[in-house]
């Protein structure tokens, strides 16, 4: 249960000093012009912030979509956090995958609530083809979500007989 304390804490953490790294060194993108960082041919780092939610859905919605997030933001955080709590030391992955979603939903919850948007930062494009941004928080909560399917499909495969579910 520790561990799983210290993995959000950690995921948190390191999202937030690297929004913080990034808004010192670039300013943010508007109207066309970007200070950017390459980093490889495929991924540069910009500095751009979201008002909305994932791929910046409601960020033209008035302001009201701020609190509005924030507070699905906090009740979904509750939910994991109790969830967390009673998961058996048997549920490792479970634990991890969970414990990574909350960590990626506090970091961009601390940012909507003290900003008003959340900072975002990695860009990955291929020519002229381009992912939304995104930030570390981001990436805990799609790596995840992503484990969370695999435990659903490996406690399926256990439950049917066709695989052990341990």
């Amino acid at each position: 249960m520790k561990n799983l304390i210290l993995i959000t804490v950690g995921i948190a953490v390191l999202d937030q000093l690297t929004k913080q790294m990034i808004v010192r060194n670039l300013d943010q993108c508007g109207f066309g012009f970007c200070d950017s960082i390459e980093l490889l041919s495929f991924l540069k780092l910009i500095l751009l912030y979201n008002d909305g939610a994932a791929f910046s859905i409601l960020s033209d919605a008035g302001g009201w979509q701020r609190w509005f997030l924030s507070a699905v933001s906090f009740a979904v955080s509750c939910f994991i956090f109790f969830w967390i709590l009673r998961l058996n030391s048997s549920e490792r992955l479970l634990g991890f995958a969970l414990a990574t979603i909350l960590g990626g939903a506090i970091g961009n919850l601390i940012d909507r609530v003290l900003l008003g948007h959340v900072v975002d930062f990695i860009l990955l494009h291929y020519g002229n083809l381009y992912f939304p941004t995104f930030n570390v928080a981001d990436t805990a909560i799609s790596i995840g979500a992503i484990l969370l399917i695999i435990e659903m499909f490996y406690k399926k495969k256990g439950r049917n007989g066709h695989g052990k579910n341990t």
